[in-house]
């Protein structure tokens, strides 16, 4: 995982590129000035397309990466954090993550235990099981008429 700055500079890259895409895909698919005769041939090769749907689609996807640069601008530290209150954020997430690591222990022991009676409770089945099986064969069959 990136850290902020190298995910901020990575999102500003590819909105970068999705400028430079659309007004690329946009020249494109533009419809060229009209030159007399030679130009009508040339566009009669050409299938026309809509870039209206283009620049919808263009449109969508740089709005999109331009909201994420600005929920990643507004993750960064603001500038009136001093290393007092940086210090006070980190001293508060380590005791977030001692009282979660204390929970974790908890469920942990206590799914240990619970394992150890599955266990026991099966190795108890199996015992029944077995005794079930060499009582029924040693008993003698019953005479036929």
């Amino acid at each position: 995982m990136a850290d902020r700055l190298t995910q901020l500079q990575d999102a500003v890259n590819y909105l970068a590129d999705q400028f430079c895409n659309a007004i690329g895909v946009l020249q494109q698919c533009a419809p060229s000035a009209q030159f007399g005769n030679i130009q009508t041939a040339i566009n009669k090769e050409q299938p026309p397309t809509s870039t209206e749907e283009y620049a919808q689609i263009f449109a969508a996807l740089i709005a999109r990466t331009a909201k994420d640069v600005d929920v990643l601008i507004d993750s960064l530290p603001s500038e009136e954090s001093t290393a007092t209150l940086q210090a006070a954020s980190l001293r508060q997430l380590e005791e977030e993550n001692h009282d979660a690591a204390a929970r974790l222990e908890e469920v942990v022991y206590r799914g240990d235990v619970l394992l150890e009676k599955i266990q026991s409770a099966l190795a108890d089945i199996a015992q029944s099981q077995l005794r079930t099986r060499s009582g029924a064969s040693s008993q003698p069959m019953p005479p036929e008429p």
